[in-house]
């Protein structure tokens, strides 16, 4: 009897453990594909973005830029290259923003001021700050890596995965944690609440409008808002394609000081 206790004592355990790892394999599943779906639609992609910024005393301010983006060759899901040319307002206009998203290290960022005539490499550091003012940082237009965190499935409901996302360096961000709400349907991260350490959501990201472009399911109106200030930024995308077939030389460090236009204009 002892042995057969034994038995049933080991089954259990291991029934445990493979429970433990099926769920952990789940989530990194779910958090793979919500990714892919916010940051890797097609090889490549161009939007025209329009940001209005309000501060916490109702003031407003306009950005409008073009995106265009894509993807390294190789390995499904890893590095990326973006160019984004800002064209209102006149304080801002043909701004450049270069990124070179890597998947095992940190980012290579750039900023062109015209202005100034002027190339500035932008610190890895920085990339938890507010991208040309808005709500939404640097690392929100780009993505974070996946392997930066570890995800803690929270709930299933009958329409979001939720999902918790803790980071494994905590002196390296401002947040304790972040949570992701992931609508089943289309794989899309709908919402994202940044929480504190003193356990208050201070940060909100929100996908007000997901439309089906070209076959790929893409947030075409987000907000994110400053629920301390009471600020927030709404970006409205428009003219979006995808699999246009962009050059590598539209994201070269010459492209910063001259556009290529051919590619951000709209056709």
């Amino acid at each position: 009897m002892k042995g057969y206790a034994k038995l049933l004592g080991l089954i259990a355990l291991l029934g445990t453990v493979s429970g433990v790892i099926a769920e952990e394999s789940d989530v990194e599943r779910i958090v793979s594909k919500a990714n892919h779906v916010a940051f890797y639609q097609a090889e490549d992609g161009r939007a025209e973005s329009r940001m209005l910024i309000t501060d916490g005393g109702g003031n407003k301010q306009v950005r409008q830029f073009t995106i265009v983006r894509k993807d390294h060759p190789g390995a499904e899901d890893a590095d990326q290259d973006f160019l984004v040319h800002f064209s209102r307002p006149s304080d801002v206009r043909n701004t450049l923003f270069r990124v070179v998203k890597h998947i095992d290290k940190s980012d290579d960022r750039w900023l062109y001021l015209p202005g100034l005539d002027l190339v500035k490499r932008i610190s890895s550091g920085d990339k938890r700050t507010s991208f040309v003012g808005a709500h939404f940082f640097y690392e929100d237009i780009s993505g974070r890596s996946l392997n930066a965190d570890k995800h803690e499935l929270l709930e299933s409901t009958e329409q979001y995965y939720v999902v918790k996302n803790t980071p494994h360096d905590p002196t390296s961000v401002e947040f304790s944690f972040y949570t992701v709400w992931i609508d089943k349907a289309n794989w899309m991260p709908m919402k994202t609440e940044y929480t504190d350490s003193a356990g208050k959501v201070y940060r909100r990201i929100e996908a007000l409008e997901v439309k089906d472009i070209d076959g790929f399911a893409t947030a075409t109106r987000m907000k994110a808002s400053d629920l301390r200030s009471g600020g927030s930024t709404l970006t409205e995308m428009r003219y979006i394609s995808y699999d246009i077939g962009l050059p590598d030389a539209v994201f070269s460090e010459r492209s910063l000081r001259n556009p290529p236009q051919q590619w951000l204009k709209r056709k």
